[in-house]
């Protein structure tokens, strides 16, 4: 499998839930393989030396998440697992299976990872 398919393949089986209107509350600081970050719009590093000040995502816009539809896998993962609980604890139906979650760590830790 391609490292394109794999990714597809992951962000297919994290479960998804309704954030709370408004909330943004873990969208800080993440990383991204280079093959997610080709996916989102190039921000100037004066946004990243902004968003990192605020502790934030250079993505984040007045509305949210300016770019949920493609958003990276870490991002995905918070509140569908245990290890990432949402802070106003909402969550899917059924959290990610454990077999999921552990592929996805492995891709994180063999993919290249860049700050978003």
């Amino acid at each position: 499998m391609t490292s394109n398919q794999t990714l597809h393949f992951l962000r297919r089986h994290i479960p998804t839930f309704e954030c709370v209107p408004g909330c943004h509350d873990c969208c800080g600081p993440v990383t991204a393989s280079s093959e997610e970050m080709a996916r989102l719009p190039v921000k100037s590093d004066a946004a990243h030396a902004a968003a990192l000040a605020e502790l934030s995502c250079p993505h984040l816009g007045d509305k949210g998440c300016q770019v949920y539809a493609e958003r990276p896998l870490i991002c995905r993962l918070f509140g569908t697992t245990p290890r990432l609980v949402c802070p106003n604890g909402q969550r899917p139906e059924a959290m990610i299976e454990p077999r999921i979650e552990q592929q996805i760590h492995c891709y994180l830790a063999a993919t290249r990872q860049v700050l978003v």
